[in-house]
Parts: C-alpha cells; structure tokens; sequence
C-alpha cells in the first residue's frame, strides 16, 4: 500500500493535475478569505471554511478522475491487479494519496487565521474544530470520486460523473423539502429499494433464483414492517436520503461544535465507497 501511495501522490507533483487543484482550491480559498476577512478586518474565520465547502464540486473531479480510469486506459491495471499487493492495498494507497494531495493543501491554507490573528483574538479551537470537519467533510467526497473512476476508462466521464454526484448531495438538503412524506409513498420506495438490490444481485452473479429468493425476502421484510409497525414508512423517503445529507453534518463543525457523531459519520460514509470501489475492481479482476 505504501509503494502506491507513494507514486500517486508523487505522480500529483508529475504532473499538471496536482498543480491544476492545489491552485484552484488556493485561489478560491485566498479570494474568499480576502473578501470574508483580510479587507474587513474580520477575526471570524470558520464562516470561510464553511462558505468554501462548493469548491469540492469541481476541485475533488480533478483531483480523482485519473486515479483508476487512467489505470484501466492504459491497462496498466493488470499489472497492479497481478501484483502480490491485493486490490484493497492497490485502492487504499490511491485513497490515501489523493488524501493527502487534500491535505498538503488544505494546510497551506492554515496561514490564513495565523494573518486573522494579528487584528485581534481568534477563536483557536473553534478554527481547528472547522479544519478537522472540512478535511473529513472533503475525504468523504474523494471517497466517491474514487469509486466514480472505478466505474469507467474515461477521465472526462469519471469527471462529470463525480461533479454530478457531489452536486446531487450538495442539493439534496433543497430537494428533500420537496419529497413526500406519507405513508404510501414510503412503501413505494421501500419496493423500489428492494428492486435495485435484486437487480444489483442479478447483474452481479447471473442467477435468477438467488435474485428470486433475495426479492421474496426482501418484499417479505417489507410486509412484515408494515404489519409490525406501519408508522415506519412515514417519512421513510427523507428519512432514507438524510443519510447521504453531508453537508448537513458540517453544520456543527462550523459552528466550532466537536461532535463524534458526524466523525463517525464521516468515516464510516468514506468506508462504504472505498469498500465498494475495491468490490468493483475485484469484479473487474475476475471477469
């Protein structure tokens, strides 16, 4: 895991990708703080972090549309597939160099409160809570980028595909205001949730009766809830999609709150997606 670490992130200092993100993100981050802070004199420098959290919507496509669409254009995936290193150890490195890209970044722009500081006292714990939920808040978000360049050999498809996604949830907060709430609806996405699975099943292993047993169970467990406690299926839409609601989550660390809850949250969300990238590439492996 570490040799791959290494060369991905060293590829970042390679190339222009590495470059094109680190100024993308520096430049809207000092034009924010510019305007947030340095020409008013402002101390307050969490309402930043927070009003900078958009530019994940096209800095994380750049910095992860080549991570494993690149490998598997120019097929040197095989190489790395054949490899005694594993596909977690292959996934985790790229996870972590991609990561760590973030990381050299986003400390750079630690020399912005240390400037705050000389027009009066800073919050520094409020700061250090805000930095701690940007960088697990923007970990989450390669997690899905990553798992987007598993899917495809096309930079550019993995690249709008990962900028489609992360606008999906930065909008999904809005969108939620929208959905129903009543208990039919609730039933209805609970069968439609049921569905996927078995198509999922189907598609993954090409057997009709393993996927005829999973949707009986599935339908069953359905009917059985509803018998058991029918109020289970109100709200059962937004309640389903909050999940998915990350910015929500960084709510408290902009407000200087350190909860564990949204922690866990965080990785436990980057977990799931670098779990299925690594099923995605063993599939990959096999077929």
């Amino acid at each position: 895991m570490l040799a791959v670490f290494r060369r991905e992130l060293r590829a970042y200092f390679l190339s222009p990708t590495g470059y094109i993100f680190m100024g993308f993100f520096l430049l809207l981050s000092g034009f924010f703080f510019a305007f947030s802070n340095l020409f008013p004199a402002s101390p307050s420098y969490i309402n930043v972090l927070g009003s900078i959290t958009f530019i994940f919507l096209i800095a994380v496509p750049i910095l992860t549309m080549r991570l494993l669409s690149e490998e598997s254009r120019q097929k040197t995936d095989q190489l790395l597939l054949t490899s005694p290193l594993g596909v977690t150890g292959m996934v985790l490195g790229k996870y972590f160099a991609a990561v760590g890209m973030f990381l050299i970044t986003l400390l750079a722009t630690c020399l912005y409160p240390i400037i705050l500081s000389f027009f009066g006292t800073i919050a520094v714990w409020e700061v250090v809570g805000g930095y701690i939920g940007f960088f697990l808040l923007g970990s989450a978000f390669i997690s899905i980028g990553l798992f987007v360049s598993s899917l495809t050999d096309n930079q550019v498809i993995a690249a709008v595909v990962t900028f489609s996604a992360l606008l999906f949830i930065w909008i999904l907060d809005w969108v939620l205001q929208g959905l129903p709430t009543d208990r039919a609806s609730g039933i209805v996405f609970a069968c439609v949730v049921v569905a996927g699975i078995v198509a999922l099943v189907y598609f993954s292993i090409r057997n009709i009766f393993v996927s005829v047993v999973i949707a009986l169970i599935g339908l069953g467990g359905v009917a059985a809830l509803y018998i058991t406690n029918e109020f289970f299926f109100d709200g059962l839409i937004v309640r389903a999609l909050e999940w998915f609601s990350l910015l929500k989550r960084y709510e408290d660390f902009t407000m200087g709150i350190l909860s564990l809850s949204p922690i866990v949250y965080y990785i436990s969300f980057s977990s799931i997606f670098v779990f299925l990238t690594v099923r995605m590439i063993e599939k990959r492996r096999w077929s």
